[in-house]
């Protein structure tokens, strides 16, 4: 019988667990409150679109740096001080909120140093599961780190909105407590076992990351399709629009429809724990891609609340089971030496379809209007797994997700 806490059974884990719980609920507290609070006083979607690109930039011109310093100081710390710099963000966000200084340049400078923690962040917190538990608990670790994140997607933004209606202070408080608990937590694990790369720094050691990935077509194939399929199906950035002037909802309203994907998340993790992936997993991988993008096309076509709720409870159940296939992919495909640095690569490709998809999302809705947007995206990320299922034949014909790559 499957042990379905087995992760569990190691408190290193545990401790990774929770702090990268509060991490990620403290990030929907903050994204929820500054997105509303800065559409809200300036009614322009476009800032929307610059609030996830200044996140993304620091990530895409730090990546040589990110990746080797997981690899070559410790993941463990590393992401512990990228955590604590993000607590600094959000008190630095509650200084200008607090002084009526809430200026999108303003917020948008704190945003992009915020970005370069996350850059830091995203790598070193990825990696370091593996080193936390055995190989063969490591699909279990996944699927409870995904629920982590799934359950802070349906708690945090409707904690964000409630906090934000108490008080922008509240929300922008809370978030940086949350922060402050998450890096206290990483850094009183005991340092784990990891492979360090201590070869000499060249510039092939430094794009390391780049060569594995590009060497390693599964890996590849798994995070180019993430990357096109959610940077022109993404939603995320347009929901104060369509929670203010389409839905006409509210910011509570808003607060449930950023948790909605969330709650179909948890059913869709809670089908793949009762029934796991036992074979296919390239296909149910593109298949569950392209239903995202049908998924996301109702959502932008519909103007009543319950329609897009379940449409979005749609694409947080599809995104699972991709997101699901996709990190044990890549993370059991990948030598642990070199984890860090394809980790950083792949938070590229992470951000640029989140951040650079919210970006895009932005900018496009403010030409084009959100409608639009939305509907051509999602089919646009239908189109992406049926391109990805002919250019990646090794992805699609994935079987066994537990096997992973041979250990050298």
């Amino acid at each position: 019988m499957t042990d379905r806490f087995a992760a569990f059974r190691y408190s290193s884990y545990s401790r990774y667990f929770i702090s990268r719980f509060a991490v990620s609920f403290a990030v929907q507290i903050l994204s929820v409150s500054v997105a509303w609070q800065i559409y809200d006083e300036t009614r322009n979607p476009a800032l929307l679109g610059w609030i996830g690109l200044v996140q993304f930039l620091p990530a895409l011109t730090l990546v040589v740096v990110t990746g080797n310093a997981a690899d070559r100081i410790g993941r463990r710390l590393v992401m512990g001080c990228a955590v604590l710099l993000m607590m600094a963000c959000a008190g630095m966000i509650l200084f200008l909120a607090s002084t009526d200084q809430f200026l999108p340049v303003l917020v948008l400078s704190v945003l992009t140093l915020f970005g370069v923690a996350r850059a830091f962040y995203g790598p070193a917190s990825t990696s370091l599961a593996v080193n936390l538990v055995p190989r063969e608990v490591f699909p279990n670790a996944v699927g409870w780190i995904s629920s982590s994140w799934q359950m802070a997607s349906i708690a945090g933004p409707v904690a964000g909105g409630l906090l934000y209606g108490l008080s922008p202070y509240a929300a922008y408080g809370t978030s940086a407590g949350l922060f402050a608990l998450a890096g206290i937590l990483i850094l009183t694990i005991p340092k784990p076992e990891q492979k360090l790369d201590k070869a000499p720094t060249t510039l092939a050691s430094l794009l390391g990351g780049f060569s594995y990935v590009r060497k390693e077509k599964i890996v590849l194939g798994a995070i180019t399709l993430d990357l096109f399929a959610v940077l022109l199906g993404g939603a995320v950035a347009l929901m104060p629009v369509y929670a203010r002037d389409i839905l006409e909802v509210g910011e509570l309203g808003l607060g449930l429809l950023r948790a909605a994907p969330g709650v179909g998340a948890l059913i869709a993790l809670g089908l793949i724990t009762a029934f796991p992936i036992r074979d296919y997993a390239g296909w149910i991988l593109l298949v569950s891609v392209a239903l995202f993008g049908l998924a996301t096309a109702v959502f932008g076509a519909s103007t009543l609340a319950w329609v897009s709720i379940l449409a979005l409870m749609f694409i947080g159940g599809f995104d699972m089971v991709s997101v699901y296939i996709r990190e044990i992919l890549v993370q059991l495909w990948t030598p642990d030496e070199v984890r860090g640095r394809v980790n950083a690569v792949n938070s590229i490709f992470v951000g640029a379809s989140n951040e650079l998809g919210e970006a895009r999302a932005g900018f496009m809705a403010a030409i084009t209007g959100p409608v639009f947007t939305v509907v051509a995206g999602g089919f646009a990320a239908v189109g992406v797994a049926g391109l990805s299922a002919f250019l990646f034949p090794k992805l699609r014909d994935a079987r066994k997700l537990h096997e992973g790559r041979p250990e050298s």
